[in-house]
């Protein structure tokens, strides 16, 4: 009995041991496992990682390169543009220079070979009917030189220019501040007068000095219809002008010519064209200087004196500027540097025939022969000169002499209009007004 009971015992035993080891031996294993579970997916998850930046660092070197490539298409394709764009502005260039090349003064006005000599030969026909009318009057001896409005730019193969004023001078005026080495866009905003900057760096020269340059000087000066260049000074300087000087001048001459009612006060209005015409009819009987704007051309620039290369005209002032800009070699200074009022304004210029002939119409209406007379013989020389016709001015003003304007307003039976011939003649009883 004993005996069962120890090896009952002993048998328990060994299975408790033989559980627990089986047990450990279980638990090991399953550590085991589970640390080599563990160790594959750390591995894993490693190997992903790497692979995954592997991955995002691939395409980021490929995006780069991809980049570099189309940087340097592009720029061989820029340069493709560039190189093909030079070339057809150098065979545009060619063709403009061996056909007509486009005049950049005026997009209107075609230089051409043709256009070249023709205005060579129109220019040598004024030249030469101005030298008969010097001889013809003995004009040299009477007129000496007079430097007193003359340009000289010696740096710009010594070309000479007689400023006209209201002759298209404003232009010129313009071109002469570009040589002077003026900043284009500082002469579009300033506010300080062309001709004032302009005599800054070219001062009136001394008669010696232009004496000596003219022989060897590209010589010019633009002119106009005498009356026309005296209407439009009247226009621009007297009538509604607001500058002091020629306003106190207005009231000059409205003061000297106007009747007024007894005890009123004088009007505020400027001189009428008819009373600025007496003006300088007075002013010229008494040996007066003119002032500048209205001075005969034959004794402010002297041209029977001063034997001018070239002589332009406003009729002709796009065609003329541009072939004296061309004889002084001055194309890449000049051409196309004008802003587009003033090529506008030349536009207008050129355009303005037949409204100019209506304005002088409207204007000269109300002077009559005698009047006309009268200023004749102040301008008649710039006309004889410069072949303009006066002719036409007789078909503008009134029918009535002078003597039958008298006569009308000393019978009392005479019209308002003839009254005011004779008032404008300054012998009649009108008013003048």
């Amino acid at each position: 009995m004993q005996i069962r009971w120890r090896s009952g015992r002993r048998l328990h035993t060994y299975l408790k041991i033989g559980t627990c080891v089986l047990v450990g031996v279980c638990y090991f294993a399953f550590l085991f496992r589970e640390s080599l579970n563990a160790f594959e997916h750390r591995e894993r998850a490693n190997a992903a990682e790497a692979l995954e930046a592997a991955e995002n660092t691939e395409p980021s070197k490929q995006q780069l390169k991809l980049k570099r490539q189309q940087l340097q298409r592009q720029r061989l394709l820029d340069q493709q543009r560039a190189d093909s764009s030079r070339t057809n502005g150098n065979s545009s260039v060619a063709r403009k220079t061996t056909a007509t090349p486009a005049s950049t003064l005026n997009p209107v006005y075609e230089y051409s070979e043709e256009l070249h000599s023709r205005t060579e030969r129109d220019l040598k026909l004024r030249r030469d009917h101005l030298a008969a009318v010097c001889e013809r009057y003995k004009l040299q001896e009477k007129y000496p030189p007079n430097p007193w409005e003359f340009f000289i730019s010696p740096g710009h193969n010594n070309l000479v220019w007689c400023n006209v004023f209201k002759a298209a001078s404003s232009t010129w005026m313009y071109y002469f501040n570009i040589l002077a080495g003026y900043d284009l866009k500082y002469l579009q905003r300033t506010e300080v007068q062309p001709l004032e900057l302009a005599r800054q760096r070219f001062p009136r020269p001394e008669l010696a000095e232009l004496l000596e340059l003219l022989p060897s000087a590209l010589s010019f000066l633009f002119v106009r219809d005498p009356f026309e260049r005296i209407l439009s000074a009247y226009r621009n300087k007297l009538e509604g002008n607001r500058n002091s000087f020629y306003k106190a001048l207005g009231s000059k001459i409205v003061h000297r010519f106007r009747r007024r009612s007894t005890g009123g006060p004088w009007p505020r209005c400027g001189p009428t064209f008819e009373e600025f015409v007496r003006f300088l009819i007075q002013e010229h009987k008494a040996g007066r200087r003119f002032d500048e704007h209205w001075a005969p051309i034959y004794s402010f620039c002297t041209p029977c004196s001063v034997n001018f290369s070239i002589i332009g005209k406003t009729e002709t002032f796009q065609r003329d500027s541009e072939f004296i800009i061309r004889q002084a070699g001055l194309e890449s200074l000049l051409l196309g540097k004008l802003p587009r009022r003033k090529l506008r304004k030349i536009g207008n210029l050129a355009r303005s025939g037949v409204n100019s002939e209506a304005l002088v119409e409207h204007y000269f209406a109300d002077l009559d022969r005698t009047t006309l007379d009268q200023l004749l013989k102040i301008y008649r020389i710039d006309f004889e000169l410069f072949d303009y016709d006066y002719l036409k001015y007789y078909d503008m003003v009134h029918p009535w002499t002078l003597e039958q304007s008298t006569q009308t307003a000393g019978t009392g039976t005479g019209t308002g209009a003839g009254a005011g011939a004779g008032s404008a003649a300054g012998t009649g009883t009108g008013t003048g007004t």
